[in-house]
């Protein structure tokens, strides 16, 4: 048990995971490919499917252009989480985990090597051209959720 400068006992939030630094939940990241990005847009919540890798401690961020979802997260805080619950329909016993962070996140313009990290990009969103629009995410809170079979 940890105290604060007063003597009285530190008290952290139920679920939250202390940890010494990023690494281990950012490499969970990598084992999944997409995962959701949640903000607001006209003080309304939302959820957006991205893509993602990790790139020099920081998330780089795939999404489609034409929803305007990257421009309502520029300069904001985010949240992005990803898991391994599909995992669960193979029917495999592997235990189940979820990361989620938060951050600021910042449109940016990634050189060509950088996009082919990410793979091809899907054909079209809701029948219309897929567009991508790329954001980086500083992850400064993370969290990691364990199920164990």
């Amino acid at each position: 048990m940890s105290f604060d400068s007063h003597g009285s006992p530190e008290r952290r939030a139920v679920g939250t995971i202390e940890r010494t630094g990023p690494a281990e939940p950012l490499d969970l990241l990598g084992r999944v490919p997409y995962g959701r990005l949640a903000t607001s847009m006209r003080a309304l919540p939302f959820l957006a499917v991205a893509r993602h890798i990790v790139s020099d401690g920081s998330i780089l961020l795939r999404m489609h252009r034409g929803f305007g979802h990257h421009e309502a997260c520029d300069g904001s805080v985010v949240a992005y989480g990803a898991d391994n619950y599909n995992d669960a329909a193979s029917g495999d016993g592997g235990n189940l985990w979820s990361v989620q962070f938060t951050g600021p996140a910042e449109i940016v313009h990634l050189r060509p090597e950088q996009e082919e990290l990410f793979g091809a990009a899907p054909v079209s969103v809701n029948g219309e051209p897929y567009a991508s629009a790329y954001l980086r995410v500083d992850p400064h809170f993370i969290t990691e959720h364990t199920l164990d079979f």
